[in-house]
């Protein structure tokens, strides 16, 4: 469990961090180098879900939707200075609940 956890974690950081610096790049005038990174950090990112355990891809990716979820709300706070409100908190509560029912209820 703390292996798929670590591997949704790091996934969500290359797919939000990728995406942030095509952001800069094309809304906010940096550089194409930012974009470039950002466009590495998203194919990384596509790779990392492929070493997750479980058998069913679209499973895999419906519970890392979840975390990606929490992870942008902790990415504004963090990086964008928004600071999430009391809903966005019960959102990804839920989201963290519905991954958990994802991956770990038992199955037949």
């Amino acid at each position: 469990m703390v292996h798929a956890f670590a591997l949704f974690i790091v996934a969500g950081i290359a797919e939000i961090g990728g995406g942030y610096l095509i952001w800069l790049w094309l809304r906010e005038g940096k550089s194409a180098y930012l974009g470039l990174a950002g466009g590495i950090a998203l194919a990384l990112y596509g790779v990392l879900a492929t070493f997750q355990s479980f058998p069913s891809f679209g499973r895999v990716y419906a519970a890392y939707g979840g975390v990606f979820i929490i992870l942008s709300v902790l990415w504004g706070w963090g990086v964008d200075r928004k600071t999430p409100d009391f809903y966005d908190w019960v959102g990804a509560a839920i989201c963290l609940i519905g991954v958990g029912v994802m991956l770990f209820a038992p199955r037949s």
